[in-house]
């Protein structure tokens, strides 16, 4: 009876790691297509892009653990059954309940080695993944933190003290610089949303700084709304709560 549940085993162990394989290369194909917009910007190559959706296979395996277990188990004991050896294992005395118990022992173990990787591995890869796109595009992180982040977007410094979901952020400073590095504005903001490619600030201050003369003259203007477009795309964002 053992080498019957070890070739039962065996043979859900074998249907559920190619389903997980196929699943992350289908996954892997689709999100590498997406990110060929992205390819040619500043140092992101196609190799980066691979990098980037490499480090994202823990995250993508830890989601998707239900159906690829349900799909790998759903497909051995289909092919025990169209092979007639799942006859051959009711003759010798193999129960349903044994089968389904055998079943479940996979599925289980499937699911915790799913939760180690997802739970352990998956934020860590998906972090370095994050930030290496970033770091490729020319979104250079400065800082993160619990109570909010730097970001580097071309010539602009933004400073966001609180993100909330992704979209909304609050205590939002904006530095303008120019080609030699010196900063030309200042604009601050309590709220502001991200829309995709721009940032909508609401109330927003505004301190210009005029260094052409001999002394810089500083002017200041506060408007309802300000926008700024920006390069860094949904992703980062939600790397960064």
């Amino acid at each position: 009876m053992k080498i019957l549940d070890r070739y039962i085993t065996k043979t859900l162990l074998i249907y559920t790691l190619v389903v997980l394989v196929v699943w992350l290369g289908v996954y892997g194909f689709f999100n590498f297509l997406a990110e060929l917009s992205s390819v040619g910007q500043e140092n992101y190559t196609s190799l980066s892009a691979m990098k980037y959706i490499a480090l994202q296979m823990p995250e993508t395996a830890y989601k998707h653990a239900s159906p690829v277990i349900l799909l790998g188990c759903v497909l051995g004991m289909g092919y025990l059954a169209t092979t007639s050896q799942l006859l051959i294992l009711r003759v010798s005395g193999l129960s349903i309940f044994r089968l389904t118990l055998l079943t479940a022992r996979i599925a289980l173990m499937f699911v915790f080695v799913l939760i180690v990787i997802g739970e352990l591995f998956a934020p860590m890869a998906s972090e370095m993944a994050e930030k290496s796109r970033a770091k490729d595009l020319g979104h250079s992180l400065a800082s993160q933190s619990q109570q909010g982040f730097w970001i580097k977007e071309g010539d602009n410094y933004i400073h966001v003290k609180k993100n909330f979901d992704g979209n909304s952020f609050s205590g939002v400073t904006l530095i303008q610089t120019n080609d030699k590095n010196e900063v030309e504005a200042v604009i601050t903001s309590d709220s502001a949303h991200f829309n995709g490619d721009s940032l909508a600030l609401g109330n927003t201050d505004i301190f210009s700084i005029d260094s052409s003369s001999n002394f810089d003259i500083i002017s200041y203007k506060r408007r309802n709304a300000y926008s700024q477009s920006v390069s860094f795309d949904q992703d980062l964002i939600d790397s960064l709560r």
